[in-house]
């Protein structure tokens, strides 16, 4: 009897299974390999996506060097602006959209927002927002183009610069910087002659040569010295800039208040308005306590005024009266500059601001800011409170941001217990609202508002012409 063989029916069944297993796992290779390259060109295209929104950012920043007021790409169209970007053999990578957001009035702040697309996908865009802007003096807690001395008791939140010397013996959580690699420190109780651009006598004094010590228990973010300087001169187009905004339909302008009249009174309000006062006659002091030391000729008190009327404040931002200024009262999401200056430039008639009672804001958040430009100096006078507030930044273009010296006999206002100042000063020369026989304002706190870097007051002035990068994000499409 003759018998089947069953095997070979068995092999085709095997080899038929295992193609099947094989065919699936090519198949799955195969489908694993073109979405593995689908995703690696879709990753690859929104990378380049990026890369062209980038060069959107970057050519605007290039065209902004060349043309800084130019918010239209030279079109004086709204926008949005469409550019091509070719590789290096002028073949078409993709197009880039721009958004051009210019400054609000007063400000530097510009705003940009760049869509790149790709050529080989136009589905695949990235978008990016850059702001930029020129940096202002109100970068600074302190800026000053002269010697100056912190002394102890002093605390600054915020970067420190001079063009002359710093001696610093109080405590800086911020970098102090100096345009000079050395000075001679002049104060009778100085600690050395020749002194680093920024030196300390706290003990132990800073050697007069070599390496500069760290001293992080005086600076805490360190020290430098030969640093470039600050253009104070550069101030007085900018005073000319402010009056004429001030001008305009938008801006507050008042001439010399005239006839006895030494000066005005301005009363800030939370309601956006102020009250606005000519002051007849600074308080009277006995000629002892007078004298023409750091001038301290006057009280810089009001002793009696005469109220012109309220009004609104104006659209700028720009107060520009052309006499001395008392200026105190609190804002509520405002946004002022307040300038006391004679122009055209009269050196012998420079004009002041004053500030005796709390100067203050309602919000820290960047809406409440209040610039003071005085022409000559920012004081507080004689009769001032004794704990004063100033919530503001200050810059005296050809004077000083301080007090003047009230000796003894003009005690009991020779003596002031605390200053906390929230904004920044710059002063061309020597600020001080202390002095070394103990007069004056025994603590100072001065703290930067870091809202001033992003925000400065309407039209400050400005430490350079070139934008620099505040931000840079990418953004949802």
């Amino acid at each position: 009897m003759i018998k089947k063989n069953t095997k070979k029916g068995i092999i085709i069944i095997q080899v038929i299974v295992f193609a099947a297993v094989a065919i699936t796992i090519i198949s799955a290779l195969a489908g694993w390999t073109a979405i593995s390259i689908k995703a690696s060109n879709e990753n690859f295209n929104r990378e380049e996506a990026l890369q062209v929104a980038e060069s959107g950012i970057e050519y605007y920043r290039w065209h902004l060097a060349h043309a800084s007021a130019d918010f239209q790409d030279g079109t004086n169209t709204t926008g949005p602006y469409i550019h091509i970007l070719n590789d290096k053999d002028g073949n078409q990578i993709g197009k880039f959209s721009l958004q051009i957001i210019p400054p609000a009035n007063g400000s530097t702040i510009v705003k940009m927002i760049s869509t790149g697309t790709v050529e080989r996908d136009a589905t695949v865009s990235r978008k990016i927002q850059s702001i930029v802007a020129k940096p202002s003096i109100a970068k600074y807690a302190f800026a000053g183009n002269s010697n100056i001395r912190f002394g102890a008791g002093t605390e600054i939140f915020g970067p420190i610069h001079s063009n002359g010397g710093i001696r610093f013996d109080g405590l800086a959580h911020n970098l102090v910087t100096s345009a000079l690699l050395s000075y001679t420190d002049t104060d009778s109780d100085a600690c050395t002659s020749t002194a680093f651009g920024v030196h300390t006598c706290l003990s132990p004094a800073d050697p007069t040569t070599g390496t500069i010590p760290t001293r992080s228990d005086v600076f805490q973010a360190g020290r430098q010295v030969g640093v470039p300087a600050i253009q104070f001169s550069g101030f007085t187009a900018d005073l000319g800039t402010l009056k004429t905004q001030a001008q305009t339909s938008n801006g507050f302008y008042r001439d010399l208040a005239g006839g006895t009249y030494v000066g005005y009174h301005i009363v800030l309000k939370i309601n956006d308005t102020f009250d606005l006062y000519k002051i007849n006659s600074w308080t009277i002091a006995s000629g002892s306590c007078l004298n023409t030391t750091d001038n301290a000729s006057k009280s810089w008190s009001i002793n009696s005024q005469t109220l012109i009327g309220n009004y609104s404040f104006p659209a700028n931002g720009i107060i520009f009266l052309q006499d001395n200024i008392v200026v105190d009262g609190q804002i509520n999401g405002a946004r002022l500059t307040i300038v006391a200056a004679t122009l055209p430039v009269d050196a012998s008639n420079y004009k002041n601001i004053i500030i005796n009672n709390d100067l203050m804001y309602t919000n820290f958040d960047g809406s409440d800011v209040i610039g003071l430009i005085g022409q000559n100096n920012i004081f507080t006078g004689l009769i001032s409170d004794t704990n004063l507030t100033i919530d503001g930044a200050l810059i005296a273009q050809n004077g000083k941001v301080g007090r003047p010296y009230y000796g003894s006999d003009c005690n009991p206002y020779n003596h002031r217990s605390s200053l906390t100042l929230d904004g920044m000063i710059a002063s061309n020369v020597r600020y001080g609202y202390a002095f070394t026989d103990g007069t004056g304002y025994t603590t100072r706190n001065i703290n930067y508002d870091a809202n001033l870097l992003y925000g400065p007051p309407p039209y400050f002035p400005l430490t350079s012409d070139q934008y620099q990068i505040l931000s840079w994000e990418e953004l949802e499409n």
